[in-house]
């Protein structure tokens, strides 16, 4: 036990506890005087118990989980069919379960995790250096459109996307062929390019649609990133704050629960989706890239792992959860500042929320676990992008 808690990567630790700190001071901002107020002290609870999960899956061997990954697999997809018969509904997304106690559950954040594992314990019984299309690739997007289409069943296109995205990723890591690759993405650009420009010319007809499959309140998330011009005044209520909140925030901010447009909460879910914006105008811009950064260093530190993990399963895992990281990083700010459509994304370990703290907590501890005992197994050659580039030369 001495010589795993050695092993410990506690340059990362000490990240978890500034994310912390930051997460509970910045909630206790952005619910004073609100009915929201306390949610920083059942944060302190969630990141209690988050920490637990990430010293538990931190000295838990990682290879448990990929060997019994398919039925982890099947599991979670059981979970996300239950959700959508017997869930509860919240902001138009039914997707939680009421554990007892009253605590709500989200089965679509848990589903990540599994998702990252069972696709590494796919890609370690490749047959060759590189991914085969019909064999390796065609597989691994199936098994991944199964969650996906159920989340969007649920009405949460937010976590739906993040699948995708850590296929990409895992794909990526796991040798695809650049001409697939190449292929893949020309697809997905013309696809977007073709999909923006539809939607613009026939915008009427797209609302009607929507409307009629109770999804028009995707047109409210969309309408403020592609045609502003078009947007209800409901529609861009929600960004036009946010963005006038993180100018107003300058270079340096208003100062600590200062926030002139947070704290007259003209910007709904402060708590929630949109804590950035509460960094972003009290704290400033140099405030929001010390969060930044903390994220850089966090992903440095697992990326590191990584490489010097010898059992093949583990850079997969570790891709797979830094892929998870990088979208929800992106999604969630990219979302406030015009660069991406509003989604139900939190910002990972500092919005409000114990099943995504619990599933990113536990994340790490499986990174720190890849770490611990990543090199007892088999003597595989580490994976680098030198390695990557020869084989696919």
């Amino acid at each position: 036990m001495l010589t795993k808690f050695k092993k410990i990567d506690f340059a990362i630790v000490i990240i978890l506890f500034f994310l912390m700190g930051i997460s509970i001071a910045v909630l206790y901002s952005a619910t004073k005087d609100t009915q929201y107020e306390g949610y920083h002290l059942r944060m302190i609870a969630y990141y209690v118990v988050g920490f637990i999960a990430f010293i538990v899956f931190s000295f838990l061997d990682f290879r448990i989980f990929v060997k019994y990954a398919p039925y982890i697999y099947v599991f979670g997809v059981g979970l996300l069919v239950v959700v959508m018969f017997v869930g509860n509904t919240y902001h138009n997304a039914t997707g939680w379960l009421t554990l007892p106690g009253g605590l709500s559950f989200q089965p679509a954040e848990f589903f990540k995790l599994l998702l990252i594992i069972f696709l590494a314990f796919l890609l370690i019984r490749k047959r060759k250096s590189q991914l085969l299309f019909w064999r390796d690739v065609v597989p691994l997007g199936l098994f991944t459109f199964i969650p996906f289409a159920a989340v969007m069943a649920q009405n949460d296109m937010g976590n739906a996307l993040s699948y995708i995205v850590i296929l990409a990723g895992m794909l990526w890591i796991g040798n695809i062929k650049y001409t697939h690759a190449f292929i893949a993405v020309a697809v997905f650009a013309g696809a977007a390019i073709g999909g923006i420009s539809a939607y613009k010319a026939y915008h009427d007809e797209v609302y009607t649609f929507f409307e009629e499959i109770g999804r028009e309140h995707w047109i409210e998330r969309i309408d403020p990133w592609l045609v502003p011009e078009k947007a209800t005044a409901k529609a861009i209520y929600h960004t036009k704050n946010a963005k006038l909140a993180i100018a107003s925030g300058g270079m340096t901010g208003e100062g600590y629960m200062q926030g002139e447009t947070v704290q007259s909460q003209r910007v709904p879910l402060t708590y929630s989706d949109s804590i950035f914006v509460v960094i972003a105008e009290e704290f400033g811009f140099i405030g929001s890239s010390v969060l930044l950064l903390l994220y850089f260093v966090l992903i440095h530190r697992l990326i590191l792992t990584s490489l010097e993990c010898r059992d093949r399963s583990g850079p997969y895992i570790i891709v797979g959860i830094v892929a998870m990281l990088l979208y929800q990083i992106f999604e969630n700010i990219g979302m406030f500042i015009g660069l991406m459509p509003l989604t139900g994304i939190t910002l990972p370990f500092i919005s409000y929320g114990g099943t995504s703290l619990l599933i990113n907590m536990a994340s790490i501890g499986i990174a720190m676990s890849i770490r611990i005992h990543g090199n007892e197994g088999e003597d595989v050659p580490q994976i680098t992008s030198a390695r990557l580039n020869a084989n696919k030369a």
